[in-house]
């Protein structure tokens, strides 16, 4: 009974949710996917800062779609006890492409940063929302007829080493941003521009560092 369970709930997260009685079929995988794919696209043709503004604008839209799922993800609290750590696996990898979006917007428009250093940015966030949303194929083959076999700890093992190792990612991407918010905070403060700076990433609950 108990696997009978940990699958459906698994078939939830993994494929299909309920929101407002509305039926939303979805991939968490393939929307990750998809911002990623967008996003080596935006780095291998953005030789200018105009173009960076303008393809990094096909990335957000790709996100905004993804958005949506995962907004509507955090509304479902009827998960079996067994797949909420499933549930908080995904919803990290939608955290992490939150932090990239909503920094890296902001360190379009900061000074501080040239053309070349917000490519290599841009590579880093894509790199590690890439790993992390590797990680959601070990959960999604959980729920595959081949793998129907594996004991209810087979499957929490999975669960648990992919929860860590997105969680790691998740910090990963907070600690990149904390630092390349710093390398700007110092050039701001030798041009004596730190309030522009500080104004640019919001109030202190706003800000990532």
């Amino acid at each position: 009974m108990k696997t009978k369970l940990l699958i459906a709930g698994l078939f939830i997260m993994l494929g299909t949710f309920s929101l407002k009685a509305q039926f939303v079929v979805t991939d968490p995988l393939n929307i990750a996917q998809s911002i990623v794919n967008t996003a080596n696209e935006v780095i291998q043709t953005s030789n200018t800062v105009s173009n960076v503004i303008k393809n990094f604008k096909e990335v957000k839209k790709v996100y905004e779609q993804g958005k949506k799922y995962y907004d509507a993800l955090k509304a479902v609290n009827d998960l079996v006890k067994d797949a909420r750590k499933v549930q908080e696996t995904i919803l990290m990898v939608g955290e992490i492409a939150d932090i990239y979006m909503d920094a890296y917007q902001l360190m379009l428009q900061d000074e501080n940063f040239t053309l070349e250093e917000l490519g290599a940015i841009a590579y880093g966030y894509t790199k590690l929302l890439e790993e992390s949303s590797n990680l959601l194929k070990d959960l999604k083959g959980i729920v595959n007829s081949s793998s129907l076999s594996m004991t209810d700890k087979d499957r929490m093992d999975i669960i648990d080493r992919v929860y860590v190792a997105v969680q790691h990612y998740r910090n990963l991407v907070r600690y990149y941003t904390n630092k390349n918010l710093s390398v700007s905070y110092l050039r701001a403060q030798k041009k004596g521009e730190t309030d522009r700076m500080l104004a640019l990433y919001g109030n202190a609950d706003e800000r990532y560092w």
